[in-house]
């Protein structure tokens, strides 16, 4: 995959026809990986000092949330004057693997961001970011990029665009439809549809911080901002502080689950 930041000024295109979407409820065992997607040092924010009221602030941070991580969640999150930490596991990366996959990150960032106040990290189970602002609760319009499959489709690129467009939409619905019993959002959904006798596999999902509305602009704007990196390829995501999409024609999503 190659990383890809172009801005694109057209609208999303008018949507010619509904494809169903189908959710999964089986095991899907197959290219579920952990991998180092990407990281970014807030240079403009500083660096703290070894012993400094901001390196204990950050220090009990990263302890408290490691003991979070655990947790069925998969979701943790700090806010206040001068600083803000979120951890955000997958949808299906909870318990162990939300746990394992914070500690990894957290070593990476020490080593790739050493004594930065502010820093961002993905992977493909987790994101964990350090604020010195008070950013949760927000949709982060600055840190984000797109990856995609340097194979290309082919063929009728504008079906292929009309099919994930609808996908798209199909799965944000999903995400930020409310539970009549908990009140809430689920703000993930995986799904699959078909385009041209493949299977298609999708994943939306916005940090708990956020609001539905916030989730849903959060999903639209960087579709519309990476529509370069997204149409005709063989698989595509893009990666946001706030929230992501991606697309495979393979199962990516240890266990796909009707959101509850």
């Amino acid at each position: 995959m190659y990383f890809s930041s172009s801005v694109s000024k057209c609208a999303i295109m008018i949507h010619v026809f509904a494809m169903q979407l189908l959710l999964i409820n089986s095991e899907l065992p197959l290219n579920t990986t952990n991998a180092y997607l990407n990281h970014k040092c807030l240079v403009s924010n500083g660096k703290y000092k070894p012993g400094s009221e901001y390196a204990k602030q950050l220090k009990l941070t990263i302890k408290n949330f490691y003991s979070d991580s655990g947790n069925k969640e998969g979701y943790t999150l700090l806010g206040g004057d001068g600083f803000s930490a979120i951890l955000q596991c997958r949808g299906d990366s909870y318990g162990p693997k939300c746990r394992d996959c914070y500690a990894t990150a957290v070593a990476a960032l020490r080593r790739k961001c050493p004594s930065y106040k502010a820093m961002i990290i993905w992977y493909d189970q987790c994101l964990v970011s350090f604020d010195t602002k008070y950013s949760t609760g927000q949709i982060d319009y600055d840190n984000n990029f797109c990856m995609s499959n340097a194979k290309k489709l082919g063929g009728d690129k504008f079906a292929f665009i009309r099919t994930w467009n609808t996908f798209m939409d199909n799965l944000t619905t999903l995400a930020t439809r409310v539970d009549k019993d908990t009140k809430r959002s689920p703000l993930y959904a995986v799904g699959e549809t078909r385009f041209k006798g493949d299977m298609m596999y999708g994943m939306v999902q916005c940090t708990k911080d956020i609001p539905d509305k916030a989730c849903e602009e959060c999903l639209v704007y960087n579709s519309i901002r990476f529509q370069d990196c997204l149409n005709d390829k063989r698989g595509a995501r893009f990666i946001n502080r706030s929230c992501t999409f991606r697309f495979e024609f393979y199962p990516f999503i240890a266990k796909q689950v009707r959101n509850i």
